[in-house]
């Protein structure tokens, strides 16, 4: 006798597949995701409470104004182009290069004007760079 072989009805739907085309992406987020790490420090600036030198040697001075202009040796440049600076800090005639160079900036002047001061003496081959402070006023 010939039986008839029942044929098998797949009612449900197969999710190995999804799950792990969930699991592939899940994996390449996690690894192509970049973390960052924001941190806020407080900072307290320390104030200058020693002696100023009994006699200065020869330094060059450039002068941060408020307005961000800058002046070498006392003169005033035309613009505030960092080029500018540059080319003024290498003009100066028979300047050794380990010779003090001194950085007076006013207390209004930007953060970025005293750092393109900093980077132009460095570009002009200065390696001794200071800047000027005042003594904290007492508070008797």
């Amino acid at each position: 006798m010939k039986f008839r072989r029942r044929s098998v009805l797949d009612n449900g739907i197969n999710i190995t597949p999804l799950i792990d085309v969930v699991f592939l992406l899940l994996i390449f987020f996690m690894v192509s995701t970049t973390f960052t790490k924001e941190t806020h420090l407080v900072i307290d600036l320390p104030e200058a409470t020693g002696k100023p030198a009994e006699s200065l040697p020869d330094n060059i001075e450039i002068l941060v104004a408020s307005d961000g202009s800058y002046s070498v040796n006392g003169m005033a440049l035309i613009n505030r182009q960092p080029e500018t600076l540059i080319s003024a800090l290498r003009q100066l005639e028979d300047v050794d290069k380990t010779m003090p160079l001194v950085i007076a900036a006013d207390a209004e002047s930007s953060h970025q004007a005293v750092v393109t001061a900093m980077d132009a003496a460095g570009r002009a081959g200065f390696i001794h760079l200071s800047i000027t402070t005042q003594l904290p006023e007492s508070t008797n």
